[in-house]
């Protein structure tokens, strides 16, 4: 994955976060390993923004998400009852994967704490082979992203 930081223009999809206790370290600090558990949430709050839920691709069309490899960069603490946001971006797409840039800002002055490029395998939910992205939610993650 190419580490290049996302363009000044709006991001595509974003979602607000409260940052709770059991989200931090002893010091009230963000805990590493949630600042992925923040992206994941807003991945599939796009989907589910786009009117497709993960369970319900799983049966009607029997593939699954997962992610394949991840990029993260930590630039800036973020602390105990903190307001976050955290975004969605479409860096490219293939057959059967989708590569997204996402950060998580402290709100309200925007300050980047952490930035993310993921890549994420389409799946036959039988096999765990790669699989086809379905058409129509490729089509309206592109119309969006």
């Amino acid at each position: 994955m190419v580490a290049v930081p996302n363009s000044d223009r709006e991001p595509a999809f974003s979602l607000p976060v409260r940052v709770y206790y059991e989200d931090t370290d002893s010091g009230g600090v963000v805990y590493y390993a949630n600042y992925l558990k923040f992206m994941e949430r807003a991945r599939t709050e796009l989907l589910r923004s786009l009117g497709f839920e993960q369970d319900e691709l799983r049966l009607r069309e029997g593939v699954l998400f997962a992610v394949q490899r991840a990029e993260i960069e930590y630039l800036r603490p973020a602390l105990f009852n903190e307001l976050l946001r955290v975004t969605v971006d479409l860096c490219n797409t293939g057959g059967a994967s989708l590569v997204f840039e996402q950060e998580v800002r402290r709100e309200p002055d925007s300050t980047v704490c952490c930035r993310g490029w993921i890549k994420v395998a389409c799946l036959n939910e039988k096999t765990l082979r790669p699989h086809r992205i379905p058409a129509k939610l490729l089509a309206e993650i592109a119309n969006v992203l």
